[in-house]
């Protein structure tokens, strides 16, 4: 199999294991930029995660516009991707979200800190994009390449980023990356709203989000993300044989 077909399968894998870890559910999606066309990106036609087959994937320049000409249903809210891969080369992967803990983060003044080792990956900051503020009354989805462009601005050089009651959305450098954020993102929150009900939270330094995220960027094969990556493809009913190189 090639790189491109390991990439579009890991895509699929990718949706799978997003649906099973209840990151995403009927909505949310991933996509990944076009190793041989960096101003191009790989994303799903409109569809629920946990039914997206190789076939579904779709091809989309930056604006939004679907390549070759594909008339199948795309997700509306494609300018998250492309506005991210304008903005931050050094991105592979997007994921947008709607994952249950991380609302709550979205709407009060508490802020979204790691807590634990294995959600370094989340960032020092959580920043929070309000539609509001640029945009006014909106049905805050962001539906065209001002909103997405302005989100961009928002997570800036950061690794995820919150939307006012919406959701979240996370990039990493591979598919891999991005999914083990997307799915840490929400066991942070689950695990900081608890520890909130007991007292004061101690949460990571800087110093040692570096050093975890340092870690886990240089670990060898069967570690860090791709260890993450094969258990959860077996938890979403995937063979580790049907795992495609790294995306």
């Amino acid at each position: 199999m090639s790189a491109h077909e390991n990439l579009l399968e890991d895509m699929v894998a990718a949706n799978r294991i997003l649906a099973s870890q209840g990151v995403c559910d009927a909505f949310g999606h991933i996509s990944v930029r076009n190793p041989d066309n960096p101003q191009a990106y790989f994303l799903s036609c409109a569809k629920a995660p946990q039914l997206v087959e190789r076939e579904d994937i779709m091809e989309f320049t930056f604006d939004g516009t679907p390549v070759g000409g594909d008339t199948r249903k795309p997700f509306l809210e494609r300018f998250i991707h492309g506005s991210l891969y304008e903005a931050r080369p050094d991105v592979q992967s997007v994921i947008h979200s709607h994952s249950r803990s991380v609302i709550p983060f979205t709407i009060t003044p508490a802020k979204l800190r790691p807590v634990v080792h294995s959600c370094a990956t989340i960032g020092h900051e959580v920043p929070v994009w309000d539609a509001q503020t640029a945009f006014g009354d909106t049905n805050l989805l962001i539906s065209n390449e001002a909103m997405g462009r302005d989100f961009a601005g928002v997570l800036a050089d950061g690794r995820s980023a919150l939307m006012r009651g919406h959701g979240s959305t996370v990039v990493g450098a591979s598919i891999r990356e991005a999914v083990y954020t997307a799915v840490y993102l929400e066991v942070n929150a689950n695990l900081q709203i608890q520890a909130a009900a007991l007292g004061p939270i101690t949460f990571l330094t800087d110093g040692e989000i570096d050093k975890i995220q340092s870690r886990l960027a240089d670990a060898k094969p069967g570690e860090g993300y791709n260890r993450a990556w094969e258990y959860w493809c077996r938890q979403a009913g995937i063979e580790p044989r049907q795992i495609g190189a790294e995306g």
